[in-house]
């Protein structure tokens, strides 16, 4: 195995190394909101329109950072007793962020801001100017070569920015809006109420937790586990939880929040998260937990359909089909990428005849790098390192597969896939409730700072149960070198024997049950 024995002070070592950069950074090391270029410019502007009463307009996005992004200004605005309209673009009818399609519904409105897009809005901010209407845009994305004729635009990727993070999401960019009116207004609103919220975004959108994203998620987790707010206590019953960390939110919450959008239409979730009282949360709840229904029995159909297209021989699978339901096609890519340790990209041919879809990396692959070399091909393309959005026309579909296996080989990626996530070899005799809280506290774990999975070699398997509904989970007893572990391994079809002795790659958590606490082996492989 190529990987090192390791022992727990090792293990400190190696996490610690993961904040070498910024450290462990609190509420207090938060940047002010004048560090992002344009900002005080747009503040001043939003003030301006408030004090004479113009009618403004806010432009979403239909993903969970959209979503709450949205959230956030309209409940500041109603703090403030401020009238506020806004849109989520529906992802079928209007496209994404601030499109032409938009402008029959903004035109007689004075000032129109966007949260969490409109960097890319090129022409519907000439349609803007041509209207009258002064455009703000706060956005978290890729700045294109040629940039929005807008009256303000905060982005931290602009680089005349001196805002020192350049990987936020597009809520942090809202809260940090609302966090320069609440000044410049002497509101005196609790900005800290907010990260509950904020934190759901940094999540979901798979933001690095590090620096300061690390701080708010930390901070909003507190927040979200005593808030007051219908929606949160909606939700903690429906999971039947005391308490959220981040792996409820981007495995529960973020999901479901975030199908409304793929299956439907994004402005549901708002509502949900706006409901003032706790029979609206829940009905509004459930809807959103049958999208979410829906969005997985289409998943794993479309999954189904595209993994018998796919080529082994291909470094980036590359699969299209008819009228996949473009909602999910993402999800998909993903779905396939892991089954089989490749980057993936899922098109859906339209009505139109041109497919359109999504793409996802995998391991060191930058999928945006490689695919943007194919730009002449495409129609539309967007995304960041590891996912992507494109569309193309039918007719270039198999040249755009064949360049992409060029481009990359091209890359000289290397073919030795260590999981930089298993931390080490890690004997049976160092797992104790002193690791699980060594672990803990480097809490919260996502992206940038992944929850630790260790290997373990020789270990024989003393008992093995099927559980589930459908029996599609494993229950086993494992041990090494006379030390006993429980575990338990998700989703699997794999069978196993008693006697058997195999090599595991896990992670290790705490297991609630009847009032007694023991640890558990969550199984990601068994070799």
């Amino acid at each position: 195995m190529p990987y090192p024995k390791i022992i727990p002070t090792q293990i400190n070592q190696k996490l610690q190394r993961r904040f070498s950069k910024d450290g462990h950074l609190s509420l207090s090391d938060l940047p002010k909101p004048s560090a992002f270029k344009d900002m005080d410019r747009a503040t001043a502007r939003i003030i301006k329109a408030i004090q004479i009463g113009e009618k403004i307009m806010l432009i979403g996005d239909y993903d969970v950072d959209g979503v709450v992004s949205t959230t956030l200004i309209n409940m500041f605005f109603k703090e403030i007793g401020v009238k506020l309209e806004w849109i989520i673009p529906n992802r079928f009818n209007d496209g994404y962020g601030l499109s032409p399609k938009l402008i029959p519904r903004i035109e007689g409105y004075d000032l129109v801001f966007t949260v969490d897009n409109g960097i890319s809005a090129l022409e519907a901010s000439k349609q803007c100017k041509e209207l009258g209407i002064d455009l703000i845009i706060t956005d978290h994305h890729i700045v294109p070569a040629n940039i929005p004729d807008a009256y303000a635009i905060v982005d931290q990727k602009q680089e005349e920015c001196s805002f020192p993070y350049a990987e936020v999401c597009g809520a942090q960019i809202a809260w940090y809006l609302i966090a320069s009116l609440n000044r410049a207004l002497k509101a005196k609103i609790d900005l800290k109420a907010y990260l509950g919220l904020v934190s759901i975004a940094i999540i979901a959108d798979m933001m690095p937790l590090q620096h300061i994203n690390r701080a708010m998620v930390k901070a909003g987790l507190q927040v979200l586990n005593r808030s007051k707010l219908p929606a949160i206590k909606a939700f903690m019953q429906r999971l039947d939880k005391v308490s959220l960390n981040a792996e409820d939110i981007g495995f529960q919450i973020a999901p479901i929040l975030n199908s409304a959008g793929r299956m439907d239409d994004a402005k549901w979730a708002v509502e949900f998260l706006l409901s003032s009282n706790i029979y609206d949360a829940k009905v509004r709840l459930e809807r959103l937990v049958e999208f979410n229904e829906n969005r997985k029995a289409m998943e794993q159909k479309i999954t189904d359909e595209a993994t018998k297209q796919v080529d082994i021989d291909d470094d980036i699978l590359v699969i299209a089909g008819e009228d996949w339901h473009e909602g999910v096609v993402g999800i998909v890519a993903a779905r396939i990428g892991r089954r089989f340790e490749k980057p993936c990209i899922v098109l859906t041919r339209g009505h139109n005849g041109e497919f359109k879809g999504s793409g996802r990396s995998f391991h060191v692959c930058n999928l945006f790098k490689v695919t943007s070399l194919c730009r002449p091909l495409l129609k539309k393309f967007g995304g960041h390192e590891s996912a992507i959005g494109l569309s193309l026309e039918a007719k270039n579909l198999k040249q755009f597969t064949e360049e992409l296996q060029q481009h990359y080989k091209a890359q000289n990626y290397s073919k030795q896939l260590i999981d930089p996530d298993i931390l080490g070899e890690l004997s049976f005799e160092h797992i104790n409730f002193n690791l699980v809280n060594l672990l803990k506290s480097f809490e919260p774990y996502g992206q940038g700072n992944s929850r630790p999975k260790f290997i373990s070699t020789n270990v024989i398997i003393e008992d093995v149960n099927n559980i589930g509904r459908e029996k599609e989970h494993r229950r086993f007893t494992f041990s090494q070198n006379g030390i006993t572990q429980q575990a338990v391994l998700f989703k699997t079809k794999e069978i196993f024997h008693i006697g058997q002795v195999v090599s595991v790659i896990y992670g290790i958590n705490e297991n609630h049950f009847n009032n007694r606490i023991t640890l558990q082996l969550m199984v990601e492989k068994v070799l």
